[in-house]
């Protein structure tokens, strides 16, 4: 044993005796320090939710993706509301009215717009239609002037019945055929059936006069927001999309209306992404600690061991957790994770120290002295392991991934602190709670004859551990990291949902790239080399807002305009109709529907008499059964006569016609040009995106978007935790030699813990589990525990114990990590993906550590010593 090391039990069994002579005045000390700690956690807690924040702003993606935002604010930090109505009408009218109602709040949302619609494209969009098409179109509208200006003059319920009674004398006298009229009388019958029903009933007008089902382009609207902020919550967006959703309710944009009103985007995915990890949080932490309070019950028996290493772990997360918060200021979604990380190993420490303390309690019945021997016993296994992990953690630093950082920073200090209560606090608590003594010996006995047989076939457990970590080498580069963070978040919560859904369309998916371009030329000639690669579906600049092949579409327009103009802005309307007035029109119309149906066996002559009986219970009904048929067909009616009178009324659009609005989506203020591509295929596939960005870089290697961010960033922190681990294993080997001193001591602390990492990832091969942002945590708790355990058994071999799988060493290593699984093993069981991966990767890191430390460390120790206990070198 080295000098340095003896020093260290020596020191450690005096800081244990001085605790203990003191304990009453240590323990208050510590207490009052614990409080205060807490009430600067409780007055100072911050958590900063920005994930842009994790990562540096100097790495080069990030810096091309933060010039991007400069130029164009307005396309971060967004609320995507996704409105589909039952109707092309009814979606019209419910993003209209939202979109009003959010620009009369601007605290809450300084930016409001609706890509798809506003003046420009209610006025011009026929023009972005293809020729054949706006041909068609004005066709079926010309072709419906008659139905059309009886409508404009009278858009009530009596107006319509009083169009279709018109109709009809057509039918009677000759001049038109009652199949003419299928379509209408179809559609009013299904829909007045579903009003009678008491069903949701809404008419597509646009279906009736334009003919053909609306596609979803036409039942479905978008508005973008860019709300107001609180990084210092949880859920920054929570406020805003609280706030839509109040405002769709009071609105009656709710499915029984016809509308259905979701929230996508960055905002709600991240805010439902926190709700989602809260859900059921209180049960997991209740299953957590009392599995905790099982396995330590397991480890120490005694209630009042118990309670003393619950208090220190607790009191050691509080001043960690101000030390944290006041050198970081706050903390992030990934630095907020030391928690796991010090409650592990604070459970650890304290499980090797009352363990030990059991030990040395039932050889003398002596509270003090077994204190302070246990102090001795396990006083340098804990200091180098605590220095160890220390210094590992804080060897995240330098890395460029800011979470990662701070971390490691925090986990450090939370190290050194828990080892620093674990000989002063925790063994003044246990002499004023004055544990009873320890009748039976604390071991494993039944674990002898595994230990006989690992020393008598050490050759034969080490070669197999050679051949199974060679199999887990060969498997390691089939691991696959996942960087789509859609996939660690619930695909049934509202915003991924909706995202997943939107995905579907090119047109609408957000997983879309943006190249930045100098000028207009260089922004053409660049979209025209990008829309030839075979992975992009679309691309999109100022100039696709620029319709081709305007004067015959112009043309076709102005001569339904020229037919249609009186039709659709009548010079005389009528006043709102009475309810007598609209029983009687629907009696009136009931009447000619059976008269033109006669006795006829055909499908519209059934329809015909299936619409007249429906009037009649109408006309027979209540004023408010009426009036929900009116809700059915007026409203849809007016927004269908707007849109087509707006839609005759085109202008040439040219880049100095459109709108300014539209320009700042495209154009920055420093004459920077924005080209944004789509991919082709599906949208949310990692290989399609993977395939898609390489084509997209390699012309445009200045490229930003979603699908790149989501790529670099899953690589930094791959980087990262890469150069984390590397720093921290070299740290560690370091700190280990200087202890130790021996190179065969060093090979048999780090061997167990290699051959654990190797296992670990080799299993996720094998089970299919991708490493991924949140369970990537896994490896530095993996790295912290499995060093630890490796000293304490190494530590033990030197000071002269054998037979270790029957010590109270075991029974502490194989509690203190059961402990650690069975309580962060929960998490496994949580509704967030990416969670659950977590708790299962550190399941199966737990178990590889066990195994290689209680399988093949007693093999290695037995084999590189001579049998007197000393070793070679």
């Amino acid at each position: 044993m080295t000098f340095g090391i003896r020093m260290n039990l020596f020191f450690v069994e005096r800081v244990v005796g001085f605790c203990a002579r003191y304990a009453g005045r240590i323990v208050l000390a510590v207490l009052v320090l614990g409080a205060a700690a807490g009430y600067y956690t409780v007055t100072h807690f911050e958590m900063n939710t920005d994930t842009e924040s994790l990562i540096s702003s100097n790495t080069s993606w990030r810096k091309l993706e933060i010039a991007h935002n400069k130029a164009f604010p307005r396309q971060t930090n967004l609320i995507a509301i996704v409105i589909d109505g039952v109707t092309p009408e009814r979606a019209e009218e419910a993003a209209s009215s939202l979109t009003a109602a959010l620009d009369a709040n601007p605290r809450l949302f300084p930016w409001v717009r609706r890509p798809d619609g506003g003046p420009f494209f209610a006025h011009n969009g026929l023009l972005f239609l293809p020729q054949p098409q706006v041909e068609a179109t004005t066709r079926q509208m010309i072709a419906a002037q008659a139905f059309l200006g009886a409508l404009a003059s009278d858009p009530s319920l009596r107006g319509i019945m009083d169009s279709l009674s018109t109709a009809l004398l057509g039918v009677q006298h000759g001049q038109a055929k009652l199949e003419m009229l299928s379509a209408p009388l179809a559609a009013f019958g299904t829909t007045l059936n579903d009003v009678v029903a008491g069903k949701p009933a809404y008419l597509s007008w646009r279906q009736l006069v334009v003919g053909g089902h609306p596609s979803l382009r036409e039942t479905r609207r978008i508005i973008l927001v860019q709300p107001r902020l609180d990084y210092e919550a949880l859920m920054p967006g929570e406020e805003a999309s609280d706030a839509i959703r109040a405002a769709a309710r009071s609105l009656q944009l709710t499915p029984d209306r016809g509308v259905r009103v979701r929230l996508t985007g960055q905002v709600p995915i991240a805010d439902e992404e926190f709700a989602t990890l809260t859900e059921n949080a209180g049960l997991l932490a209740a299953a957590m600690i009392l599995v905790m309070v099982i396995m330590l019950r397991l480890a120490v028996r005694s209630f009042r061991l118990i309670f003393s290493i619950m208090l220190t772990v607790l009191t050691g997360l509080l001043i960690t957790t101000a030390i944290g918060l006041f050198c970081v200021g706050a903390f992030n979604v990934i630095s907020v994770a030391f928690v796991a990380l010090f409650v592990g190993l604070g459970i650890d420490f304290g499980i090797q120290y009352c363990v030990r303390y059991r030990a040395e309690r039932h050889e003398q019945n002596n509270l003090e002295l077994a204190l302070r021997q246990a102090g001795a016993g396990v006083g340098g296994a804990l200091t180098l392991a605590a220095a160890a992990t220390a210094v590992g953690f804080l060897s995240f630093l330098p890395t460029s991934y800011v979470g990662v950082a701070e971390l490691g920073f925090v986990a450090g200090i939370g190290m050194l602190v828990t080892f620093g209560l674990t000989i002063t606090f925790l063994p003044a608590l246990l002499k004023i709670l004055a544990p009873p003594g320890e009748p039976a010996e604390i071991g494993y006995s039944s674990l002898k004859p595994l230990d006989r047989y690992l020393t008598e076939n050490r050759r034969f457990v080490m070669s197999m551990a050679l051949g199974v970590s060679l199999c887990g080498l060969a498997a390691l580069p089939a691991l696959q990291f996942d960087f789509n963070p859609l996939d660690l978040r619930s695909p049934k919560v509202e915003s991924v949902a909706t995202a997943l859904d939107l995905m579907k369309n090119p047109e609408t998916s957000p997983n879309t790239i943006d190249v930045l371009a100098p000028n207009h030329a260089a922004a053409v000639d660049l979209a025209a080399r990008i829309s030839k690669l075979p992975q992009v579906s679309q691309v999109l600049t100022i100039d696709s807002f620029i319709p081709g092949d305007q004067p015959p579409k112009l043309a076709a327009i102005a001569d339904a305009s020229s037919l249609l103009d009186a039709t659709l802005d009548p010079f005389v309307t009528k006043p709102p109709p009475t309810d007598a007035e609209t029983i009687a029109s629907m009696q009136a119309t009931a009447g000619q529907l059976r008269v033109a149906a006669g006795t006829g066996t055909t499908k519209v002559a059934d329809d015909a008499r299936r619409l007249a009986d429906i009037l009649d219970q109408l006309a027979r009904g209540t004023p408010e059964l009426r009036n929900r048929a009116e809700d059915a067909l007026v409203p849809g009616l007016q927004t269908m006569l707007t849109q087509a009178h707006n839609g005759l009324e085109p202008q040439p659009v040219t880049f100095q016609s459109l709108p300014q609005d539209l320009k700042q989506d495209w154009i920055s203020p420093a004459g920077a040009y924005r080209i944004q591509v789509s991919p082709k295929g599906n949208a949310n596939d990692n290989e399609v995106l993977k395939k898609f960005t390489a084509a997209v870089r390699k012309i445009a290697p200045s490229a930003t978007g979603t699908p790149i961010s989501i790529q670099e960033a899953g690589n930094t922190i791959v980087r990262a935790f890469v150069e984390a681990g590397v720093i921290s294993f070299i740290a560690i080997v370091i700190v280990l030699a200087i202890a130790l001193r021996s190179v065969f001591d060093l090979a048999m602390t780090l061997a167990p813990l290699i051959l654990a990492g190797i296992l670990t990832l080799a299993t996720c091969v094998v089970m299919g589990e991708q490493l991924n942002y949140a369970n990537i945590i896994v490896l530095p708790l993996l790295l912290g525990i499995g060093v630890a355990f490796d000293i304490y058994f190494v530590m033990a071999w030197r000071a002269g114990s054998r037979g270790l799988l029957q010590s109270p060493l075991t029974r502490a290593v194989i509690l203190s990590a059961g402990t650690t699984a069975s309580a962060f093993g929960t998490l496994w069981f949580s509704s967030h993906p990416g969670t659950a991966s977590t708790g299962k990767l550190l399941a199966i890191a737990l178990g590889w550590i066990l195994a290689s430390v209680l399988l093949l460390l007693p093999a290695m120790l037995a084999h590189f010593s001579p049998r007197e206990g000393r070793y070679r070198g």
